[in-house]
């Protein structure tokens, strides 16, 4: 779970480039600890976030709907979400033990668990949780990390009712195997870990010889490769390999990995022609998977169940093995998560109804799904704010408004949520921030399997996602909007200026606390020690290729005197100019520039 100083490194790399703390991390460490839990979780998103796409086109197995990946991670997402709240709530938000971060974690990975991919991953996570609670750890050795490697692997294999090699299971069970040989041979922690990444590596290669749906497609299996992704994740936490901006995910998409590469030509299943795309230039990439006949049950079933024992449990897995297939049942003793297709939903819930209390019933109907998405409907905005002026704005044009800010951003949970709540089937949503377009992404997926068909508008600032909105048309089709909506976010030039709250090095020269700094299109470009200076020098370089339109988003700590000078400016050199001053109301930066 991201600490307070976490949210000041990343909130601290918006403003003044590398940090001090950022060259701490670049050490080799003996043993694993409740920061670098925190770490790990924040590390794992975004790795999950980053190759997504590329793990939804490897879905062919145990059905091929192309959701491995935004499972995964949304499943993670929505923990870290749970857990930050919870701990925020109780005053320990960066500052948790060991067994209080691995205690809550636990549990909050099994309440999010989405799809098949999420309930054996937030096993897997159990498992290893398990283990530092039971020993009450404060910390994890060598010979400990190989205990819950080991224990996670079993807890996975042991809720799905019926394990199929080749999978996810295969890939846990051999980074468990290879961590107990290593910490028996008396290797480091970090030794223990990479011996389990390089087996799950290798396993996750063999998967299609285990399995004749992923020899079909010539893909491996979408799971195994997430849990790669998990244990890839912990090596680098665990050496210092690492950054700020990998913790944001904000860096440019990675080169998809030619291993997991699925062979195209002549194959069936969810192949998605956009996802080089996104993971290249970030570009917008609408996803399109073959929608063939169904096969199999045809609806998915999850539930929670409390108020319940272990002999209820067993006789609810006996039932709903009858009733379907891809039938997992996780948790206990107090809390379990069940996941299953069937055909009759009313008999899976009965049986539910029969072990126990039912919470958060979730029934997807595949086929309806698919005819939704096909249907013309109205079109919603959802957009992401980062202060009350900007989100009235947005508001009095239609959107649904998702608060997001600096250490607090819009997870995919909320914007799925915000998404449901426009009460369209068309939505379109607008991040406004460049480190909150992968958790757009994903809930663009997600809503997806829901029937909703959603698209992200590339908008990395708030002057670009309301420039956006300046050309939507309600009475034009959805496609036609996504076009003339992310031309408008691209074709806006943006700046701003802020304050330096560290010393560190950018592209416009050393900085320090209290310096005055210039932004042009995300980049820290000037250094100085007048804020007014420095804001007429950022619209030079922006108006500099030309401009009509100059859009000025006024801060929450904004100065009357650097509001009438960057105005008396821009009415002496820039008389043809139409400016626009509005309220915004986001802190740190107390001025955000457009120019179209």
């Amino acid at each position: 779970m991201p600490t307070h100083q976490n949210d000041a490194a990343a909130h601290m790399g918006r403003h003044c480039g590398p940090t001090p703390w950022a060259d701490s991390l670049r050490t080799v460490h003996l043993t694993f600890t409740a920061d670098h839990a925190r770490q790990w979780a924040v590390l794992t998103r975004a790795a999950l976030a980053a190759r997504r796409t590329e793990l939804d086109a490897l879905n062919v197995y145990p059905v091929p709907d192309g959701d491995t990946g935004t499972n995964l991670y949304l499943t993670l997402d929505g923990a870290i979400e749970q857990v930050v709240e919870a701990h925020t709530r109780l005053g320990i938000l960066g500052a948790a033990t060991l067994v209080q971060e691995c205690t809550s974690l636990g549990r909050a990975t099994l309440l999010s668990a989405r799809g098949n991919s999420g309930v054996i991953l937030s096993q897997i996570l159990r498992g290893l949780t398990q283990v530092v609670v039971e020993r009450d750890l404060e910390e994890v050795d060598a010979p400990a990390m190989a205990d819950c490697f080991e224990r996670g692997a079993v807890l996975a294999r042991k809720a799905v009712a019926h394990p199929q090699e080749g999978t996810i299971l295969s890939v846990a069970d051999a980074a468990a195997r290879a961590g107990r040989v290593a910490a028996d041979a008396g290797a480091s922690i970090v030794e223990v870990a990479e011996a389990a990444r390089d087996a799950a590596s290798a396993a996750l290669l063999r998967t299609p010889e285990q399995l004749p749906a992923l020899a079909a497609a010539g893909v491996v299996d979408a799971g195994g490769a997430g849990c790669v992704l998990l244990l890839e994740a912990l090596c680098r936490i665990l050496t210092g390999d690492w950054s700020e901006t990998d913790l944001l995910g904000v860096t440019k998409g990675p080169a998809r990995r030619e291993e997991w590469r699925p062979t195209v030509h002549g194959v069936p299943g969810p192949i998605d022609p956009g996802a080089d795309a996104l993971l290249g230039d970030g570009a917008l990439a609408i996803s399109s998977h073959p929608e063939g006949d169904l096969v199999g049950p045809g609806f998915e079933v999850m539930y929670l169940v409390e108020d319940s024992d272990e002999t209820s449990i067993d006789a609810l897995t006996a039932t709903l093995d009858r009733l379907g297939d891809s039938l997992i049942v996780s948790g206990g003793p107090d809390l379990w998560s069940v996941h299953v297709h069937v055909d009759d939903v009313g008999a899976a819930i009965e049986a539910g109804i029969d072990a126990g209390r039912l919470r958060r019933i979730l029934v997807t109907n595949f086929a309806d799904q698919i005819a939704r998405r096909r249907e013309r409907q109205a079109l919603g905005i959802v957009a992401c704010a980062a202060g009350p002026g900007i989100a009235s704005i947005l508001r009095e044009g239609g959107a649904v408004v998702v608060d997001s800010v600096p250490g607090a951003r819009a997870s995919a949970g909320q914007l799925l949520d915000a998404a449901r709540a426009t009460g369209a089937h068309a939505v379109l949503i607008l991040p406004n921030d460049k480190d909150t377009v992968l958790a757009a992404e994903a809930a663009v997926t997600a809503a997806a399997h829901e029937g909703l068909s959603a698209h992200v508008i590339p908008s990395r600032t708030a002057v670009q996602g309301l420039a956006a909105m300046a050309v939507l048309d309600p009475a034009a089709s959805v496609q036609d909007n996504v076009v003339a909506m992310a031309g408008a976010a691209r074709a806006t030039r943006h700046g701003a200026v802020t304050i330096a709250v560290k010393e560190a090095l950018t592209s416009g020269g050393h900085c320090r606390p209290g310096d005055a700094l210039g932004i042009v299109d995300g980049d820290i470009v000037l250094v100085g020690d007048d804020l007014s200076t420095i804001a007429v020098q950022v619209l030079e370089r922006l108006l500099g290729a030309g401009g009509e339109l100059v859009t000025l988003l006024t801060g929450s700590d904004i100065d009357a005197e650097l509001l009438n000078g960057v105005q008396r400016w821009l009415h002496d050199e820039v008389p043809h100019a139409e400016v626009t001053v509005l309220a915004g109301g986001q802190a740190a930066y107390p001025l955000l520039i457009g120019v179209e």
